[in-house]
């Protein structure tokens, strides 16, 4: 069976509203859960988008700036993605839907957005998973499994952490992403591994449904704060982090311990080739 929803072929954008968890297992287990709505777009159809509610490239309650992704130069989603797939190697031939918080009155901060890649047969064949910190700094890793074949439930993805994420947490070890869809929703498990095995547990999911006026409306009702609380929370999780006294690596920690992980991904982005990182779209500090 597809790993996507197959009633997205009519549809050009969704909302997600669910929950955020996140588990620290180490030194001091720390975990937290929040409500969140992420919108999840067709880039092809980006245009029909246009609403007096929701915009692209434009001010509205809820919006979609380009300038936000993928290259951050305002250029099309689209034919971007598309190229970074051929030359991965990867099927370019199917539906690409983003994934990410909207921005709410004008402010967005997404530390993970999900590009939902297909092929022309509707099966999941790639996730770009794009990471950004507090720091301003930001890193994409493009996932696809490890034989190639379409992307399930059980289908592991795997890839060496380059990015530096968190003031607690070293550069060192890799992420284990997996991805299930069904009709009714979404989730993205992510499980981080140190050095010395698993350390933190992440999972972004919940019910998709259409991207209409009454959707939208009810999930900014309950959360007209949301990309405002996501900086906040943010803040307020290292602040309870340091009370728990979990070693504190700063902005710019040392070198992490070697970890030989293999890596499962393959790499594109806007670098010359040769000077190109086979395991990872390079990171972009803005």
């Amino acid at each position: 069976m597809n790993s996507r929803v197959t009633d997205q072929r009519d549809c050009a954008a969704w909302l997600l509203t669910g929950q955020v968890m996140h588990e620290r297992l180490r030194p001091r287990r720390h975990r937290f859960v929040y409500p969140v709505f992420f919108v999840r777009c067709n880039l092809a159809r980006l245009a029909s988008l246009e609403r007096g509610w929701f915009g692209v490239n434009r001010w509205r309650p809820l919006s979609l700036h380009t300038r936000d992704h993928g290259p951050c130069d305002g250029s099309d989603l689209d034919t971007w993605m598309r190229a970074q797939l051929r030359e991965a190697g990867l099927p370019a031939d199917g539906e690409i839907f983003l994934q990410a918080f909207p921005r709410v009155f004008g402010y967005a901060f997404n530390p993970v957005s999900f590009w939902f890649c297909h092929d022309r047969d509707g099966a999941l064949r790639a996730l770009l998973a794009e990471v950004r910190n507090t720091f301003g700094a930001r890193h994409s890793y493009l996932l696809s499994a490890p034989d190639g074949a379409p992307i399930n439930a059980a289908t592991e993805l795997v890839c060496r952490k380059v990015l530096h994420v968190s003031p607690f947490c070293q550069v060192e070890g890799h992420y284990r992403f997996r991805v299930r869809e069904t009709q009714q929703g979404s989730s993205v498990a992510i499980d981080y591994h140190d050095a010395d095995g698993l350390l933190i547990r992440t999972a972004v999911g919940g019910r998709l449904r259409p991207l209409t006026f009454g959707a939208a409306f009810a999930a900014l009702s309950r959360q007209p704060l949301l990309t405002v609380g996501v900086v906040a929370r943010i803040h307020w999780q290292a602040l309870r982090l340091a009370l728990k006294r979990v070693p504190f690596y700063g902005k710019h920690p040392a070198p992490g311990r070697a970890a030989d992980v293999p890596t499962q991904h393959r790499g594109a982005g806007n670098v010359p080739r040769a000077a190109r990182p086979s395991s990872s779209i390079e990171e972009i500090q803005p």
